[in-house]
């Protein structure tokens, strides 16, 4: 009788301890997977309503990380290449694009400031004029020439350059006047980027 209550006895202390077990593993499980949840979206795959917000800008006149063509060049018409994205996020009040040099000697070179552009617009078109205004509404700024709107590659001598082409998606519409530094925008838009998207072209001389 005693061995068979000792049996009785242990069968429970498995069982309970197997329980235990279980109870441990599927509360790991579940704070792994609202830790993943929450890295996610802080992430730069940022979701809105749980669906993956992917900004993604295009450039059709050269491929990705290719040389830029001459005719968008300080060497050639310097005219603004046309762009394309897709992907901006609903809660997008305004677009900023940026296009800027991190390869120049001294500090980072800024080409072209463009904010304001309107949330559901899909595309600039090639050879935007040195205007305060655009067609669609969007304002432009002082780029590091010291005039209005888009200054193509024109590097030194030497190695070639990068020149990232840069789509931020905002929270907020910019209270910015027209012919703003880079510094004035960088000011304004920080803490209200969504999501971001980049192109890369090179040039050299």
């Amino acid at each position: 009788m005693y061995r068979s209550i000792r049996a009785a006895v242990c069968r429970r202390m498995r069982m309970s301890i197997r329980g235990r077990t279980w109870v441990l593993i599927v509360a790991a499980l579940l704070l792994f997977t609202a830790g993943c949840r929450r890295h996610a979206s802080s992430g730069p795959n940022a979701t809105e309503g749980g669906v993956p917000m992917s900004l993604v800008l295009r450039l059709s006149s050269f491929a990705n990380g290719s040389v830029i063509p001459r005719q968008y060049t300080c060497d050639g018409a310097n005219l603004s290449p046309a762009l394309s994205w897709t992907g901006a996020p609903g809660a997008a009040q305004s677009l900023t694009l940026i296009v800027e040099d991190p390869d120049a000697p001294h500090d980072t070179w800024t080409h072209w400031l463009v904010w304001n552009i309107p949330p559901r617009a899909t595309a600039l078109p090639e050879g935007e004029p040195p205007a305060e205004m655009l067609d669609n509404g969007a304002r432009q700024g002082t780029n590091d020439f010291r005039r209005l709107g888009y200054g193509g590659p024109c590097p030194p001598p030497g190695p070639s350059h990068r020149y990232i082409f840069r789509l931020s998606a905002l929270n907020i519409r910019l209270d910015l006047n027209a012919g703003a530094s880079r510094t004035e925008l960088d000011q304004a838009m920080r803490g209200h980027v969504l999501v971001q998207s980049e192109w890369m072209g090179t040039y050299g001389r």
